[in-house]
């Protein structure tokens, strides 16, 4: 299990941070080759990728609770 929170309201601050973030993730930092063809799940495609830049750029945090 994984705590996350963020410094603004879930469902409407952090919504829209996340958002640009995912985009700017799949934009920026996922080379056009790693991610041909098919269907990729948000896991898959993002990996950890996305989890740095919320941390770094959307005041989120994300915290083990157990293993």
């Amino acid at each position: 299990m994984v705590k996350v929170t963020g410094d603004q309201d879930p469902g409407y601050g952090s919504t829209a941070k996340i958002l640009a973030q995912a985009a700017l993730c799949l934009a920026k930092d996922k080379p056009q080759s790693s991610l041909q063809g098919g269907f990729w799940t948000p896991a898959a495609s993002f990996g950890q990728d996305l989890i740095q830049r919320l941390v770094d750029h959307a005041g989120l945090t994300f915290t083990v609770t157990s293993p």
